[in-house]
């Protein structure tokens, strides 16, 4: 009998060469070694391609892309694979020689989890190399189920993310996968909707990079429209699916959010629909940024979205 890969990692390529023989060879360079790995076209137009194929190592799989959007490619990339745990990476992303191996040891600890996640260092455009800034995580070196995991969402940058986890595929499948009719945030509704139901394992390991530094990511750009989760969250809100001590936080997650998306409508000029996404959140954490944010509707475009850039980190797409 042909045994079975114990992780499937999914790598996503569309004009990623530049950066996808860094990403493979951070794969290929894992302590834990009992993968396979299937990197998904989505119709690149430089070398990337031509960059997978060439290389030696006989587990990784090249695929092209059916459907359109990155979503859809992880979707297909999942159904093909053969383990039962799957890690994503991004293209223009890295990991560090660990990183399965504490995948692997998370997974066994912690058996029931929804998730598993090493912690994450962004790389940013300066080259600056920085740790993600976790909140409400318990210290270094701390390992276990995060505590809140809308707590740690809403006050810091995520405590998951897609280059850093790996997730069951029965949980994968359970969640629908992700969505494919969004151009935004499909990443943030597949972590949100685990840690609805599940509780989500996190080891305070460095065990990947976020390159910022990389050309055209998807989330350069400005983000008119709410993100799929919103609705998810609100629903769970309305019907009481949720314990009490997750739904403070899940509010002021759901409001940062929004905060953001107003702030990024601003941006391009939609003051109209600003001012309603502004009337509609509510929160108390982020109340100061709320009146902010109004205040910048009422003023000049060019100085309104000066302050943006400064106060939201926005960039003209």
């Amino acid at each position: 009998m042909i045994s079975m890969p114990q992780i499937s990692v999914i790598i996503p390529l569309l004009n990623k060469g530049p950066y996808i023989k860094r990403a493979l060879d951070s794969v290929i360079a894992q302590n834990f070694q009992d993968f396979e790995v299937i990197v998904i076209d989505g119709g690149s137009h430089d070398n990337g391609p031509d960059i997978v194929r060439d290389h030696e190592d006989s587990r990784i799989k090249f695929m092209q892309q059916i459907g359109k959007g990155v979503s859809a490619a992880r979707n297909q990339a999942v159904n093909a694979c053969s383990s039962d745990l799957i890690a994503f990476l991004d293209a223009d992303d890295e990991w560090l020689p660990r990183h399965l191996e504490k995948i692997m040891e998370l997974q066994k600890k912690y058996p029931k989890a929804g998730a598993y996640t090493t912690s994450y260092k962004i790389k940013e455009k300066n080259g600056h190399l920085r740790w993600a800034k976790y909140r409400a995580i318990p210290p270094s070196p701390w390992e276990g189920l995060i505590p809140n995991y809308f707590r740690s969402a809403a006050l810091g940058e995520f405590p998951v993310w897609t280059s850093a986890v790996c997730i069951p595929k029965s949980i994968f499948l359970e969640m629908g996968g992700f969505v494919e009719d969004a151009w935004w945030g499909e990443d943030a509704d597949l972590w949100g909707k685990i840690a609805l139901t599940y509780p989500i394992a996190f080891s305070w390991e460095w065990g990947a990079i976020y390159h910022w530094d990389s050309e055209d990511r998807a989330c350069n750009k400005p983000s008119l429209e709410q993100e799929p989760f919103i609705k998810t969250a609100k629903r769970s809100l309305e019907n009481k699916t949720i314990p009490d001590y997750m739904e403070i936080y899940l509010i002021e997650y759901i409001a940062r959010k929004e905060l953001y998306r107003a702030a990024c409508n601003l941006y391009v000029g939609d003051i109209k629909r600003a001012r309603e996404i502004l009337k509609n959140t509510r929160t108390n954490r982020f109340f100061f940024q709320k009146i902010l944010l109004f205040i910048v509707a009422t003023l000049p475009f060019t100085i309104g979205n000066f302050l943006l850039g400064i106060l939201f980190d926005l960039e003209a797409s």
